[in-house]
């Protein structure tokens, strides 16, 4: 069975596990008042300016054609969990880029500490990301009977009303889905598996059974139901109704401390690369929330960035261009802004319109609609199938790297001054 991690959301009563989790970097830099805490010395001024250029790069990457026409879709999504994976591996480097002795930074542990602390909140969204790329899953089985149905090569023209009906119920219980998950309820608000620990077969089908009776006995886990959400339901930790990701974007990005000029002196301009990372972070993680369905995924996040900082123009066009796709009409009641998504509540409209109150046996023209159409769905559900499991992997990454990053950079500040 997969591992678990508590929500960051301190309102929760099993949040507080988290809370030291979450607060561990502070607490260990309070342990000893006297205690000196330490980094490798200062980088030359001009690797800290590379590390901004490169991070401004990969955005600018994201925004330039033919990745602009592609913003929010899978493989765009993909590609900018990518590039935050490049930016965190080369923040890492330019912190412990020094073969030199270490040397005491007071400025850079607390501004180093203060990042991690939002990195953790991050974790929460990658796993309520994971879950929402499941759902995505379940709605791509309900969209493939539809064009399996229709798109038989088996089945002489013109379709039947058999097949219409069964491809229209197929697109209903889709509809369903996606009203009862608007928003961040359904089973979304249900379940948060973490990227801990890998399933296997035998491990899977024995969690299985413990879940499902233990959901059964637990008072807030809903009806047991049946199906592949209560399934998913058993084999998860169940978040807090009140868990939000909106308050966690708003934990990521909310007061992000700017660099003082005294604090680039001290750390050689380690202060704005923490802050770039920081918003590189935020960016990734406000990007991800409203691509994919996650419990309260409001977007109502105020974030800005100082103009005299490299990645400043590509952070903002990204933060300005998804929120205008949140204003769009057509978007406003969306369960999330990923481009496939939207294409599913297009495509399944479509076909719902040309097949309402249809006449058997089916009238050439209308007959071809329908088949157009059903190729439509084909089309679209190799690109969710093709384009979901790239996806997870990288946020999977995301989770892991940060982590083990955190690590890293906890130990080196556990070091007393002059430890090698």
């Amino acid at each position: 069975m997969r591992g678990t991690m508590p929500a960051t959301d301190s309102s929760s009563p099993a949040a507080a596990p988290l809370s030291s989790i979450g607060r561990s970097i502070a607490w260990s830099l309070r342990r000893d008042q006297n205690q000196i805490h330490s980094f490798p010395p200062p980088p030359p001024d001009d690797a800290t300016d590379a590390f901004q250029r490169r991070a401004a790069h990969l955005l600018n990457n994201l925004l330039a054609p033919p990745a602009a026409d592609d913003v929010l879709s899978l493989a765009w999504t993909r590609r900018l969990v990518d590039a935050f994976l490049l930016c965190l591996e080369e923040f890492r480097a330019l912190l412990f880029g020094s073969g030199d002795a270490p040397a005491a930074r007071p400025p850079l542990d607390r501004l180093v500490a203060d990042f991690f602390d939002r990195a953790v909140k991050a974790l929460d969204l990658c796993n309520a990301v994971r879950d929402g790329l499941d759902l995505v899953r379940q709605w791509r089985k309900h969209l493939a009977i539809a064009a399996a149905v229709l798109s038989s090569s088996s089945s002489p023209p013109p379709l039947g009303e058999a097949q219409i009906r069964r491809a229209r119920k197929a697109l209903t219980d889709l509809t369903i889905l996606m009203l009862d998950d608007r928003d961040g309820g359904g089973v979304v608000g249900q379940r948060n598996r973490s990227f801990g620990r890998p399933a296997n077969a035998t491990n899977e089908k024995a969690a299985r059974g413990h879940g499902q009776g233990h959901h059964r006995r637990s008072s807030s886990g809903g009806s047991s139901g049946s199906g592949s959400g209560s399934h998913l339901r058993s084999l998860s930790w169940s978040v807090s109704r009140a868990w939000s990701a909106a308050r966690q974007l708003q934990a990521i990005g909310g007061g992000l401390p700017v660099p003082r000029p005294q604090d680039n002196a001290a750390t050689g301009g380690l202060a704005s690369a923490v802050y770039t990372m920081g918003a590189v972070l935020f960016i990734v993680a406000f990007a991800l929330v409203a691509a994919i369905p996650c419990q309260d995924r409001g977007l109502h996040v105020h974030f800005s960035v100082p103009r005299n900082l490299a990645c400043s123009g590509p952070i903002t066009t990204l933060y300005e261009r998804i929120l205008d796709e949140s204003k769009k009409k057509e978007r406003k009641n969306s369960c999330g802004l990923l481009k496939e998504i939207h294409q599913i509540e297009l495509s399944s409209r479509h076909l719902m319109e040309i097949t309402d109150a249809a006449e058997f046996p089916l009238h050439e023209d209308k007959d071809v609609q329908v088949r157009e159409a059903a190729q439509d769905l084909v089309h679209l559900c190799d690109t969710i199938k093709e384009g979901l499991d790239p996806l997870e992997r990288e946020v999977r990454q995301m989770f892991h790297r940060i982590v083990r990053t955190r690590t890293e950079i906890l130990d080196c500040l556990s070091k007393p001054h002059g430890t090698q």
